[in-house]
């Protein structure tokens, strides 16, 4: 299948964020996690991500200069993400991503489990691994501009030096040191990013 055809076919099925919101409200009342591997920790990781983004919601402000870049879009965009309700990149990301579509009317976001649509994500993989989330932007006419993801260029070079101590640390233990950068960035690496790609595509 064409890449188009993938794209508009898991946009014909995905969610707005108040929507993804509220199956993340039902996982945790249900004590489930979404995609077909059901465990204590991702379930876990679900409750956890949950309350994450409520509170980054409530924390996190869209800075000026971000907020001046994406002003510059001036036609219609979709922002189509690919998540799972137990990836901690993704709790950490999903509200960023969202305050920076607000700031223009002309940003639309959808969401999509990775799981449910792994003919699109094979499309976008990250060296070779199916890594989430993945923000996907289209223009008017679903084409595609440019991508991000899965995290921070500087929360991925802490995952890589995991990747390559002799003998990893479980990634329950890493994933507190992953949690602590993010909580220190304060979102400001994920809105510079992603509205540079905007400047460099949009304008």
């Amino acid at each position: 299948m064409e890449l188009k055809n993938i794209i508009n076919a898991a946009l014909n099925q995905s969610m707005s964020y108040a929507e993804y919101m509220e199956l993340m409200e039902s996982l945790t009342l249900t004590g489930k996690a979404s995609g077909p591997k059901q465990t204590e920790a991702l379930v876990n990781y679900t409750k956890l991500n949950k309350q994450r983004m409520t509170r980054l919601v409530k924390t996190i402000s869209l800075d000026d200069a971000a907020r001046k870049k994406v002003a510059k879009v001036n036609a219609p965009q979709t922002w189509l993400i690919i998540t799972e309700s137990w990836c901690g990149d993704a709790a950490q990301s999903l509200p960023l991503i969202e305050k920076l579509a607000a700031a223009n009317e002309l940003i639309n976001t959808r969401y999509v489990l990775r799981d449910e649509n792994l003919e699109l994500m094979d499309q976008f993989l990250f060296r070779g691994g199916r890594s989430i989330p993945k923000l996907i932007m289209l223009d008017d006419s679903f084409e595609v501009i440019d991508t991000w993801g899965p995290r921070p260029q500087a929360a991925q070079m802490l995952f890589d030096n995991w990747k390559k101590e002799e003998t990893p640390r479980p990634y329950s233990e890493f994933s507190v040191e992953l949690q602590k950068w993010y909580l220190q960035d304060k979102g400001q690496s994920t809105f510079e990013e992603i509205s540079e790609k905007l400047v460099d595509c949009c304008v």
